[in-house]
């Protein structure tokens, strides 16, 4: 999975790392506006609680929540836009 994942095309990458929660969200919320229609925001992020929070609000919101991959010392969080 995590191979599929490292392979895809990103369309935005957000970096906030460094950041505490809820900032890594707040980014990835107001990033995704920017994400084309069916297009895939990366979220790195050195708080874990941000692997738990994206998929949740993903779900909410209606866009697909595809995985995350552990880096060292940071996460790489995958969304997909749909709508």
């Amino acid at each position: 999975m995590s191979n599929e994942l490292a392979n895809l095309k990103i369309d935005k990458s957000i970096d906030a790392r460094g950041s505490a929660c809820p900032g890594p969200l707040l980014e990835a919320k107001r990033a995704m506006a920017s994400v084309p229609m069916g297009g895939i925001m990366e979220v790195l992020s050195s708080d874990k609680g941000t692997t738990e929070d994206i998929p949740l609000w993903a779900r909410k919101v209606g866009h697909e929540y595809l995985g995350s991959i552990e880096d060292s010392g940071y996460w790489r969080i995958f969304v997909k836009r749909n709508k």
